[in-house]
């Protein structure tokens, strides 16, 4: 353990005009101007080497024909409106690990997966290593459907089959911009740390997801949705063998209503 002081942490005006919304920090049009700046002063890691010098080689081609610097422009700003802007679904991060989920692979340690890396730092940003905890998400039920909290969703957990950790696992709700829903009983995740769960007779345990409260009775096990589209993200911290190899399968995301 370390402690590290962030009192100096530069911090970025987003400008009078900001929303309150996502800031863009990252614009396909000055990305050609940036881009050699960050290869200057980032260190290639191993193997990278003959690629800094094509996207080197690349840069110096744009500086010097106006006409090839604007075919780089279009290529940045396709990959702007196709992939950065899919990479918010989560079926085009990490791989498949059954039932309509996605879990993370290299999460905190890269290494030359670009995809999952650029695919995370769009999508939810700040992951543990592998090692650490394992993350699963999923933007549809089990008949491909994208969650909305217009319906109704039963998530069940076989009995003995929750995920199986040393730490603590959590589903967690996300609406569209993958922020926190606000709701009255502040509840944005159910998991080990939620002593009023009813399990079943049988022991299996359902969390039961949407916007609208499935009554008193089953309040203890109600994971609250914002009335639009919305994901689940399931965390697994100091994940045993099941997730560690990963061969346990997350639940099927039912729809009951």
């Amino acid at each position: 353990m370390r402690a590290k002081d962030w009192a100096h942490v530069p911090s970025f005006d987003a400008g009078s005009g900001s929303s309150g919304g996502e800031t863009k920090w990252v614009r396909p049009e000055t990305f050609f101007d940036q881009l050699g700046e960050v290869l200057r002063t980032t260190r290639p890691q191993a193997g990278e080497t003959a690629l800094y010098a094509q996207f080197t080689a690349l840069l110096e081609a744009g500086a010097a024909d106006p006409e090839i610097k604007a075919h780089i422009d279009a290529a940045f700003a396709a990959a702007d409106s196709s992939f950065v802007t899919n990479a918010m679904k989560w079926k085009y991060n990490g791989k498949n690990a059954g039932n309509g989920w996605n879990r993370s692979v290299n999460n905190s340690q890269w290494g030359l997966d670009y995809h999952n890396r650029a695919a995370t730092a769009r999508s939810n940003m700040f992951e543990n290593r592998p090692n650490e905890t394992q993350y699963f998400y999923t933007d549809t039920d089990s008949d491909s459907e994208q969650l909305t909290g217009s319906a109704a969703y039963a998530v069940t957990f076989a009995t003995g089959d929750l995920p199986p950790v040393d730490g603590f696992w959590s589903l967690t709700m996300y609406d569209d911009d993958h922020f926190f829903y606000p709701n009255e009983l502040r509840r944005y995740s159910l998991g080990t740390k939620n002593t009023t769960l009813a399990f079943d007779d049988d022991g299996s345990l359902t969390i039961l997801v949407g916007h609208r409260s499935p009554g008193p009775d089953s309040e203890s096990n109600w994971l609250p949705a914002p009335p639009t589209t919305f994901s689940l993200y399931l965390r697994a911290y100091g994940g045993r063998s099941g997730i560690t190899e990963g061969t346990w399968v997350p639940p099927v995301v039912r729809r009951v209503g």
